[in-house]
């Protein structure tokens, strides 16, 4: 049981890992001041699917993080 925790573990640390990178900053920097609010209405509207599914899965995984770790403590 132990071991198969253990597996889980890594695997799902290394994905949430790859997932937190995958996401875009949230500051947009001098190009953000520059355009303004155009790109605000714009551009945050074609990308909005991908960053939802990064959002929702980043959420998934680090509840799925705290249980395996606590359930890894539990039988260690």
């Amino acid at each position: 049981m132990q071991l198969f925790l253990m597996i889980a573990l890594i695997i799902v640390s290394v994905l949430l890992v790859a997932v937190v990178l995958l996401q875009p900053g949230r500051s947009s920097g001098l190009s953000g001041a520059i355009t303004g609010g155009a790109e605000q209405l714009l551009g945050k509207q074609k990308a909005r699917g991908l960053e939802a599914v990064l959002h929702r899965a980043t959420i998934v995984l680090a509840v799925l993080f705290f249980i395996l770790t606590g359930l890894n403590a539990y039988f260690l």
